[in-house]
Order: C-alpha cells, then sequence, then structure tokens
C-alpha cells in the first residue's frame, strides 16, 4: 500500500512539473484566481486546483491589413503597416484583454485610418515617417494597460487610384516644365549680360570687332558644304569712306 501511495505521490509530481522557456513566461491560477507569474525553468502547477497559461514575450511583428481609408483632402487610398510589439507583462496581457494578438490588430487598423484622416495626401507621402510614429504613440497608450509595449508602426504601402495616380504625374511633369522654363531664363539673362558686356569691350575697339569677323569666317570655313554670306560691319565702311577722303585731300 505504500508502495502504490509513493508511486501515485511521484506521478503527481511529474505532471506537476511545466517547463517554461526563457522567452517565455507563465501566468499560474490557483482555483481560479491569478497567483502569480511563472519565470523561465520548472516550475510546479499541482493538477485540479491549479493551472497556468503561456505567454511568449518576444517581439511580435503584425500584418495590419489593408484598409480603406479617405485623407483630409478627401482622397481615397488604401494602406496597410506592421506593427512591432512586445509583452511586458504577462499578467496583464492575460487578465486585462481576452485576446491581445485580435486587439492590437483591431486598434491599429482604427488608429490608422484616423491617423490617414487628418492629414492630407501630400503630408502623407512626405512625411510618412512622422505619421507612423504618430500612430505608433497612440497604439503604445492605448496597450499600455494590457502590459504591452509598441516598440514600432511602418506604414509599408499606399495605394492610390488610377485617376490619381495620372493627375499626381501630370502634377510632377508640370514642375519639371516650370523649372526647365526658370532655368531656361535665368540663362538667357545671364547670357544677355554677358553679351552686352561684350559688345560693350568691342565697341570700344574697333579692330576687335574686325578680329571677331574674321574669327568667325574661320569657324564657318572648316565646313565645305557651308554658304557664307559676308557682311561688312558699319565700322569697316566707315575706315573705307575715312581712307577715300584722306586720299582726295
Amino acid at each position: 500500500m505504500i508502495y502504490v501511495i509513493l508511486i501515485i505521490i511521484v506521478i503527481i509530481i511529474l505532471v506537476s512539473i511545466k517547463q517554461v522557456d526563457e522567452y517565455e513566461r507563465g501566468v499560474k491560477f490557483t482555483l481560479g484566481k491569478y497567483s502569480k507569474v511563472l519565470n523561465p525553468g520548472w516550475n510546479f502547477v499541482f493538477p485540479i486546483f491549479q493551472s497556468y497559461r503561456k505567454i511568449d514575450i518576444r517581439t511580435k511583428a503584425v500584418d495590419v491589413p489593408e484598409q480603406d481609408a479617405i485623407t483630409k483632402d478627401n482622397v481615397s487610398i488604401r494602406i496597410n503597416a506592421v506593427i512591432y510589439y512586445k509583452i511586458f507583462d504577462a499578467s496583464k496581457a492575460i487578465l486585462e484583454v481576452e485576446n491581445f494578438y485580435y486587439a492590437v490588430s483591431q486598434l491599429a487598423q482604427t488608429t490608422m485610418r484616423n491617423a490617414v484622416g487628418e492629414v492630407s495626401l501630400d503630408e502623407l507621402l512626405s512625411e510618412r515617417e512622422k505619421i507612423s510614429q504618430k500612430i505608433c504613440d497612440i497604439i503604445d497608450k492605448a496597450t499600455d494597460p494590457w502590459g504591452i509595449k509598441v516598440e514600432n508602426v511602418e506604414l509599408k504601402d499606399v495605394s492610390l487610384p488610377e485617376e490619381m495616380k495620372r493627375v499626381i504625374a501630370r502634377v510632377a511633369e508640370a514642375e519639371r516644365e516650370k523649372e526647365a522654363v526658370i532655368t531656361k531664363a535665368k540663362g538667357e539673362v545671364e547670357a544677355s549680360n554677358n553679351l552686352a558686356l561684350a559688345a560693350q569691350k568691342l565697341s570700344e575697339n574697333p579692330v576687335a570687332v574686325h578680329l571677331r569677323t574674321l574669327e568667325t569666317l574661320n569657324d564657318l570655313s572648316s565646313d565645305q558644304s557651308n554658304t557664307v554670306i559676308f557682311a561688312l560691319p558699319v565700322e569697316v565702311l566707315k575706315a573705307f569712306d575715312s581712307f577715300n577722303k584722306k586720299n582726295e585731300k
């Protein structure tokens, strides 16, 4: 009889040993009431009147499904994200919320839609990191009573309707054309200033005008297919006129 009792005790002890791995924590209940958090290693959980639940405390990555949202300037978009969080208090994750996986996912979807609705499309596309941080702060504050720490939120993709993509493409093209026209105008102003300066320098010395004319003719004569129309500058005609008057005297 004693051996039978000893065997039963050994079996109960063996059955009562529960292993909790390093990346886990166990939440122990005694007669249905919360007792304590089980740390990594072997722990005793006696059957019938005690129970426990394991919680993985490693960082989790949750893919937030693609959501339909409307920006502040009434543009319909589809947006999805990924949220990284970990449990810092296993007891709260069990006692304060029924299913923290589902709860975090739903909270992230709602918060993401609300955050997108507070910004314009341009802000959403250009300040994605700032909006992600705002969403992260809101979710982290809401999940703190659940023993959950939200580490990061990343907006993965922002999908625009085809019509809006074409509009954005036209706007970008117009901006590039605007910059091209401005650059060309600045170049023309700079060129005209240089031409005016060159004309002033040449006017100070008539010989320089002749040298410039001869240089231009030399550039044109390098290509035999060119037909050169030689135009005499007014200064040359004045020089001939002065020469004739001197001969007449």
